[in-house]
């Protein structure tokens, strides 16, 4: 089938991110990766031209294409299945649940708003009860290669790459690295490379804490001047010094260290300890 003779009879719209996936082989090894069978409800996000979606129809119970752009929904209404329902909306103004429990998403997401999406899809560290989460069982995600990196790394991966996202989609799923993905595979090709990545949804979050909100407050701490080291990280965040001296030195946790080279269950460790000490 030639995706590319097909997508070049469109215009991408730069505003709304637009590259469409022409390349079969990573089609196909998206559709692997999904596994989609005869009983999943799919929730497609970014259906674009529908090269994904006019696979899935013959693969799923049912399929909900949510699709921002007019005209990609004009192109989504010519595929003739009774299991596709389109959904011309934003996917951060949807309400996952309402289409089922053990959802499968499959995504081509946007660069500019892969975090906001991912977060949507997961909820916030402290959304405990997130309505969407509880709806998913799992996600795969065609993104931006550095996004792939940062959702897949881990506190011994360069230090530009461990981050909130990580954490985000770690404390909440199983997160697998794909494959990377050229820019070729592209019509038109972007400037970046991409890659896919599943994730799995987890029953519990990684870690049971006493304050979810506090552990937040503790890891954005962390992160958020990279080059001091966490004593001076968590007192510039507002946590008083005698506090932040004491549980460090309780947890054996060099002062001098810097926050993104913990572990996500050293944080863990180190917002309950602190939080006790305050």
């Amino acid at each position: 089938m030639d995706y590319l003779e097909r997508a070049k009879k469109f215009k991408a719209k730069k505003r709304l991110g637009q590259n469409f996936l022409v390349d079969e082989n990573i089609i196909e090894t998206i559709l692997d990766t999904a596994d989609v069978n005869k009983e999943d409800i799919v929730v497609e996000i970014g259906s674009g031209l529908g090269f994904v979606t006019e696979n899935l129809v013959n693969m799923a119970k049912k399929v909900y294409a949510i699709e921002l752009d007019e005209d990609m929904v004009v192109e989504l209404s010519k595929i003739k299945a009774d299991n596709l329902e389109i959904i011309h909306q934003d996917i951060l103004k949807t309400d996952l649940s309402q289409f089922g429990e053990n959802l499968k998403i499959v995504a081509n997401i946007p660069y500019y708003i892969t975090s906001p999406i991912i977060a949507h899809l997961l909820g916030e560290i402290d959304d405990i009860d997130n309505k969407n989460r509880k709806s998913v069982s799992e996600v795969v995600l065609l993104v931006q290669y550095e996004v792939a990196k940062r959702l897949s790394a881990s506190e011994n991966s360069p230090s530009k790459e461990f981050g909130l996202l990580s954490i985000l989609a770690q404390f909440y799923s199983d997160v697998e690295f794909i494959k990377k993905v050229s820019a070729k595979s592209f019509f038109p090709s972007p400037k970046v490379e991409s890659a896919i990545v599943k994730l799995t949804v987890k029953n519990e979050p990684l870690l049971t804490l006493s304050n979810y909100t506090f552990f937040k407050k503790v890891i954005k701490s962390c992160f958020a001047t990279r080059r001091k080291n966490i004593k001076n990280s968590l007192i510039n965040a507002g946590f008083a010094k005698n506090s932040v001296e004491k549980t460090l030195k309780e947890l054996q946790i060099n002062e001098n260290r810097r926050g993104e080279t913990l572990s996500i269950e050293q944080m863990g460790k180190l917002s309950e300890t602190l939080k006790m000490n305050l």
